[in-house]
Order: C-alpha cells, then structure tokens, then sequence
C-alpha cells in the first residue's frame, strides 16, 4: 500500500483550477434568435438547476444564421471552458463550435491556411456536443476570448453558464515591486503574471503555443521565478526532462545555443537557491557537456557551434551578429563551467574552462569589429543582440555598446527574448534611465494595445495606426495579431503569452530595487539602487532564508534613502 500512495503521489498536480465568468459579450450575432445573453455574466457555480431563470437562450431553424456570441474573460488564461446547460425542450445533445483566441479578432477567424490560426499544440477550434441538463468541460489552450456558436439546426439550446477554467500554479509573490511610476508597476507584474501562466506541469515557452520546455526560453523565465516567486520546483523538473531527452552530444532542442543556456541556467539558478545537492546530480551531464563545447572551439578560440546556430528570431537572418554572439556565449560557458567545475571539486576541468574562455576571448575581438562602431548595424536586425552579449562577456565596452547600438533609436531594434539581455547590458554600462525609458515604451506599448500578458514578438512599428486586440477590427486600424509576426509565428499562431518576455521583472528587480546575488544562496547580496527619474521604490526579494524588504527614497540632493531588512543569515553590502 505504502509503495502505492507515493506512486501516486508522484503524478498530483500541483495546479489549481479557478472558475472565471466573463466581464463582457464583445459581440453576437442573430440577436434575434438569442434571449438572456447577458445571465452568462452572472457570477455561476457550476451546478445545473431545473429552475430556467437566468439562462440564455438559443434558437435555430433551417434557414438563416445561426446564433452565436464573443466572451471577454477579462485577462489571458491557460486552460478550458465549464459549459451549463438548462432544461430546454428537446434532450437530444446539441452541438457548438467552440473558437479560442487571444486576441478578439483570433477568437473570430477560420483556420484557412494563410492567416495563422492553427490548433498546433493546443486546440482552440472545435465542435462538442452539450447535454441536456448537464455540464461539460472542454478545452486546454491560452485564451482570453470564446466565441461559441450553435451548429446544429431546428433546435434550442439554454445555456446557464460559460466559465472560464484558469489552470495554474497558485504560489504567494513572495517578490514585489512599486514605485511611483505606475505603467512600471505594471509592467513588473504583467511579466511575473506571463511566467506564471507557462508555470504549468512543467515549465513552458507559451500557454498556446509552444507548450513546450525551450532551454533558451527558460532563461528570462527561471530569472523571474527566482525574484518574484523564490524556488519552484517546476525548474528542476524541467531542466532535468531536457536533460534526459538530449543525451550527449546532440545539442538541446537542436540548438547549440541552448545547450549553452542550460549551463547558464544551473550558475544563476545555484546563485539564486544554493543546493549543492542538487549541482552534484548534473555533474555527470555538466562536466559532458562542457568537454563536448571545448571540442567546438578552434586552436586559435573560434567557435565552432553547429546545428542550428541560433540566438532569436529576429536575429537569425543577421550572420555576423550570429556569429558574434555564439562567441560571446561560448566565452560565457567556459566562465560558468569555471564556476561551477571549481564547486563541485572538478579542479582540473575548472583549469581548462579558464583557459578555454581566455582563448576564445582573444578571438572574439576580431569578431567583435563586425558589429562594433557601425552606425548600420545599430538599425540591422539582431544587431542588439549581439551588443548585448558582447558586453555581458566582456568582448565590447558596455558604455561602447550602448552608445553605438543599443541606445540607437531607443526601442527599436529590441527583442522579447534579448530584451533582458539587452537592458543588463544598458545598466552594466551605467545607463539605467535609458533602460527605463525602453522598458515603458516597448514593453509598455504591448500593454497599451490590450495586452494582459507579454507576447511572444513585438515591434515598435507595429504601434502605428494599430487596432487594440481586445477590440474588433476597425476600419482604417491595423489587426496587429493578424497582420504581423514572422518565422513561425506568423499572423495568428503568435503567441501573447510567452515567457521569454518577461524581461522587465527582473531587471527592475536587480537594477532599479537594486538586488544583486554575490554568493551562492543568496549568502552575500548587493543592494545597489538605480532610480533613475523615479523618486521612491520599494519592494521584496525571496531568498532561500527568508525575504528581503527594501525602500529606497531619493533626497532633495539627488541622494538615496535606503531601509532594507533582511534575514540574519544573509550579508548585505549596501552601495547607495
């Protein structure tokens, strides 16, 4: 019996299930045919009733159209539907088509071919049977709108309730932050909220599409869990499936790149909780791994990466941003395994990572005239990408690298997954208000169109003349979800819940409320404020002794103020 209950329990999900009603029917049609439309924004409770008040109420005959409606569930959700049916006259099942979207105008297209709408990964258009008298629960997608129409002729259908099944890892935000620039508050919680929702049975890239563990992806997503939620055990469990899927020396997700990122995951995530317990069940992987990386590095530091040589999408038609920073992160991934080698006793792997970075960083100088200094690359796609990485490893100036790339045309030129890459690269060279001002019109403009979570891609450009998505398409306005996006992201298969987005969360933590990580366990942390035009900050920071609380005020002089408690185990170095 004993062996019984932990095999079971190894299967629990840890998620909960929360029943939403809708805020608003954006649309309907034959309005004629519908009575009671507005009971489905009754709060319900799940239970069919035989009382036949407060439902709605749908007709068909054998001519015309058919009724049907558009739900606004309010915010993005990840997972299904809870339909109530009535007692209507007949009780023959009746069928719906049921159409999920996280835009109004993806909850109202076809799948044609050509627009992007698909049911790749998770079905968001579907026909179902409702019972008579009953409830049924369908659907397993990211959405925030439903339109539902009625299929079947000659009958009538009583609808009691539509709800929305929220699917999701219900955790306290052990991690805050508040200031008194509101769009940034904002923008600080829609990024924890966007990492959350893809905090499903394992990690995910996006709640529609990809549903999948993307090790590059998991990057900006693990750094957000780390200052918003503290540990969780939804990382290691992804970090350990990629793991056991990729046995050496296949790259991760095909990608050279992201075999890399899992490197850089396991020094950031160690920093963050410190289990050296769980560093030594990847010694065997990990010292593989970085043995394989020094066989793609020439005599003379080129790196030698193959498969599919990647850092974003935006960036991979741009090969010599590409190659400049596949060299950057090769550089990064000896300086990592250095670290980690050194911890886990492997003094002599330790050694030759030293070696190895240093040699690759003598060769990445002459990589680095590629991008450095060209007043075109600074406008060329993935050219900011590769600045970033640059001046994270060492290979460019930081001052250099904002001054003549990433500062160039503001937000233009960024990127969702390199966003965060390039604001640390923005702070390392001091220009943190730069950073800000990115952050509220780039990341913020999403917002102003609607968005309730990050998107997957997203361009400056993109904000002319543009429609809102919670809104449908006008006349004279752009449908942004249907008219834009790239590579496999095209029109609607878009994603605008993707955690690699999430960018801004923690950078305003560790930039702006200032927490920086020196030791592993979060033993020894640096509290450096950066408010730029901001007057005040507050906020939190989970570690694995407890929280962090931090204020920082700035004085008539320019000054900071700063009142920070934190657990006695932790060492504070303070740097007004």
């Amino acid at each position: 019996m004993a062996s019984f209950l932990v095999a079971s329990a190894q299967q629990r999900d840890l998620r909960v299930r929360e029943y939403i009603s809708p805020t608003r029917i954006v649309w309907q049609q034959a309005s004629s045919q519908i009575r009671g439309l507005d009971n489905l924004l009754l709060t319900g409770n799940g239970q069919s009733v035989l009382a036949g008040t407060d439902v709605c109420v749908l007709k068909s005959d054998t001519t015309g159209d058919k009724p049907g409606f558009l739900l606004d569930f309010g915010k993005e959700l990840q997972g299904g539907l809870q339909l109530v049916t009535g007692m209507s006259g007949s009780h023959r099942p009746i069928s719906i088509r049921i159409r999920l979207g996280e835009s109004v105008s993806e909850a109202m297209c076809d799948i044609d071919g050509e627009n992007g709408a698909s049911n790749d990964h998770a079905m968001r258009d579907f026909v179902v049977q409702l019972p008579w008298l009953g409830v049924m629960e369908v659907g397993n997608s990211g959405f925030r709108f439903a339109r539902i129409d009625l299929i079947d002729s000659d009958c009538e259908l009583h609808i009691k309730e539509v709800r929305a099944i929220s699917s999701f890892r219900d955790l306290p935000y052990k991690g805050y932050f508040s200031c008194n620039d509101e769009r940034l508050n904002q923008i600080w919680q829609t990024g924890a909220y966007t990492v959350q929702l893809n905090m499903q049975d394992y990690l995910w890239d996006g709640i529609k599409r990809d549903r999948l563990v993307w090790v590059g992806d998991l990057h900006p997503e693990i750094m957000t869990i780390s200052a918003v939620f503290g540990y969780n055990e939804v990382v290691p469990k992804s970090l350990d499936l990629i793991r056991d899927v990729t046995p050496l020396p296949q790259w991760m997700n095909g990608i050279s790149s992201y075999s890399i990122w899992w490197l850089l995951i396991h020094r950031d995530w160690f920093y963050s909780h410190g289990s050296i317990d769980y560093l030594k069940e990847q010694q065997t992987y990990l010292t593989g791994l970085l043995r394989h990386l020094m066989t793609k590095i020439s005599p003379d530091g080129k790196e030698l990466l193959d498969g599919n040589r990647f850092l974003d999408w935006p960036s991979s038609e741009n090969n010599a941003a590409i190659d400049a920073g596949l060299q950057s992160m090769m550089i990064m991934a000896m300086e990592a395994g250095d670290e980690l080698c050194s911890v886990l006793g492997e003094e002599q792997l330790a050694a030759e990572c030293r070696q190895a970075a240093k040699k690759t960083k003598k060769m990445a100088r002459k990589v680095a005239k590629a991008i450095k200094n060209s007043d075109k690359a600074a406008d060329d796609p993935g050219s900011k990408q590769a600045a970033a990485l640059m001046a994270l490893s060492g290979l460019m100036k930081p001052k250099d690298a904002n001054k003549n790339v990433l500062s160039v045309n503001g937000a233009h030129g960024f990127s969702t997954f390199y966003g965060y890459y390039m604001l640390s690269a923005m702070a390392k060279a001091g220009n943190h208000q730069g950073a800000l001002d990115v952050i509220r019109s780039y990341w913020g403009g999403m917002l102003d169109l609607g968005a309730t979570s990050f998107w997957e891609d997203f361009d400056m450009k993109w904000l002319h003349n543009a429609g809102r998505i919670d809104e449908l398409p006008s006349e004279g306005k752009i449908d942004v979800h249907q008219s834009y996006g790239g590579y496999c992201y095209k029109g609607f298969r878009h994603s605008f819940c993707h955690g690699w987005a999430a960018g801004p969360t923690p950078w305003l933590s560790e930039h702006v409320l200032g927490v920086q990580v020196l030791e592993p366990g979060c033993k020894k942390v640096s509290i450096k404020p950066h408010l730029g035009d901001l007057t005040w900050v507050e906020g939190t920071f989970p570690t694995p002794y407890g929280i962090i609380e931090i204020r920082h005020d700035k004085q008539a002089d320019g000054s900071v103020k700063s009142i920070i408690n934190a657990p006695k185990e932790i060492e504070i170095i303070k740097n007004d």
